[in-house]
């Protein structure tokens, strides 16, 4: 005996809603994981007054950059961890080789003194503010109201620390070829605790540590200071050492370009999403905006100085030129 059923279409993940398709991977793992964003009568399972959720509730849910739903926002890349690990194994490859081929020609041993000073100015305290971009957009993840920008924002954070362990062992490098003192953590700590040229970065990122403000860490971070020193560093710097014969750091800060564009996608994106679903947004946006750029384009005036020191000099304005336009560029999509 047979009976005729009417055939229903096969269910998808609900999670997302009646989307009426198969999620993606992305999806699956990215979407909703913030379970406590917008939660009564406390974001977490404890007394609503406990520093924690008073903490949430004021620097997150009390954000003025705020819209209806951030669960719509997506990364243009699309990456879950996997994806992330994956890419940039790839990258890593790339930069180990370029490491070998450059030890077994001794390039470090053939860069003169007069650059090694240079460098010993520039390049061996950088690891004090570029730790300080990675401690950023960790905060900006830690209390993002939607884990698809937590994500992006993390994988930004994990980028900072593959540039500084890259710096930090060339630095290691150059100590075997120029002295040992060159990777004293002296070396580094002092200048930036002392050094006049550093004081006014020092000052703009220890206000940057005390953004609390999820939206404004954002907006100073990705719109204002990082996409400053990305210029400053993957771009000026690495044609400066192009310039003075050292193409192991041009190459290698070049290489690093590919993390500081994905950061530029996704942010973006972000504020595209944004002013898309509150056009009010845009106010809140270029409110802190225009309070970080100008103040850390002039935080990097006087490192500049540095560029006209060197055997190969590079002027102080073309440098602060370009610091500039990638500054007034950022938040908008790349050509």
């Amino acid at each position: 005996m047979t009976t005729n059923q009417t055939r229903r279409p096969l269910k998808t993940w609900s999670l997302l809603g009646d989307v009426r398709r198969k999620p993606t991977t992305y999806e699956i793992v990215t979407a909703k994981f913030h379970y406590h964003f917008r939660r009564e009568p406390a974001p977490f399972e404890l007394d609503p007054d406990v520093p924690l959720n008073r903490w949430y509730l004021a620097h997150r849910e009390g954000s003025p950059l705020m819209v209806d739903d951030w669960e719509g926002f997506r990364d243009p890349a699309r990456l879950t961890y996997r994806d992330y690990v994956l890419q940039q194994d790839k990258h890593e490859t790339y930069v180990d080789q370029l490491i070998d081929q450059h030890e077994a020609a001794g390039s470090a041993d053939a860069l003169s003194p007069e650059w090694v000073s240079t460098l010993r100015s520039l390049l061996v305290p950088l690891r004090f503010p570029l730790h300080v971009l990675q401690m950023t957009a960790i905060y900006v993840g830690q209390m993002a109201p939607s884990s698809f920008i937590t994500n992006c924002a993390n994988f930004q954070a994990a980028d900072e620390l593959r540039r500084i362990q890259r710096i930090a062992y060339w630095t290691k490098v150059l100590a075997n070829a120029h002295g040992d003192d060159l990777a004293d953590t002296a070396t580094a700590r002092d200048p930036w605790v002392e050094g006049s040229e550093w004081q006014a970065l020092r000052e703009l990122l220890e206000n940057l540590l005390i953004a609390y403000d999820w939206g404004e860490a954002f907006v100073a971070l990705n719109l204002a200071v990082k996409p400053a020193i990305d210029e400053f560093v993957n771009g000026q710097l690495a044609e400066f050492s192009r310039q003075n014969g050292d193409e192991f750091l041009a190459n290698l800060l070049t290489a690093l370009r590919g993390d500081s564009d994905r950061s530029r996608d996704w942010t973006s994106a972000l504020v595209t999403y944004a002013t898309g679903r509150d056009p009010a947004m845009a106010g809140v946006i270029d409110s802190w905006a225009d309070t970080w750029r100008p103040r850390v384009v002039a935080s990097l005036e006087p490192l500049a100085g540095f560029f006209e020191s060197a055997p190969v000099p590079m002027a102080r304005d073309d440098v602060m030129s370009a610091v500039q336009s990638a500054v007034d560029s950022a938040g908008q999509p790349r050509a």
